[in-house]
């Protein structure tokens, strides 16, 4: 993939993210974890009440706390999240200043406000078996296509 054809909101910038840790062989940069999440999103790992919209087109699609937490492992930094208008919470990562959402296509060209929101907590995420586990599979499968 080249780098113009990133289209989630912050990739330039990630691009001066790193990862803390070598857990995931070849996951250097948010950009390569988004390469990787590619081959791994899947309506399985779509958050329940979206997955019959979850599509081929659209595989970022209720993906976005699974996948904030399992960057936050992988580049360290914290994970905020954007309240939206029906009360959900669209999760993103920022890192030692630079703010990056890999999940941000499922709203097409929706301008989404990535300042002054509150900080997530995987605890209150995680209480959600049903997430916990989709985040268990995404986190597996991605050991298993680095490996």
């Amino acid at each position: 993939m080249t780098m113009n054809s990133y289209s989630f909101y912050g990739w330039r910038d990630s691009l001066n993210v790193h990862a803390v840790n070598d857990t995931y062989r070849g996951i250097i940069t948010p950009c390569d974890l988004y390469d990787a999440l590619r081959h791994v999103w899947c309506e399985y790992s779509c958050a329940p009440r979206m997955r019959q919209a979850w599509s081929e087109e659209n595989i970022t699609l209720g993906q976005c706390s699974i996948t904030a937490f399992l960057a936050q492992n992988i580049f360290g930094g914290r994970v905020f999240g954007i309240v939206r208008p029906e009360g959900s919470i669209h999760c993103y990562n920022a890192v030692n200043g630079y703010v990056f959402d890999l999940t941000s296509e499922q709203f097409g060209g929706e301008s989404l406000s990535y300042s002054n929101n509150p900080e997530q907590f995987r605890e209150n995420h995680f209480a959600r078996e049903e997430k916990r586990e989709r985040y268990e599979y995404l986190k597996s499968e991605l050991m298993r296509i680095t490996q």
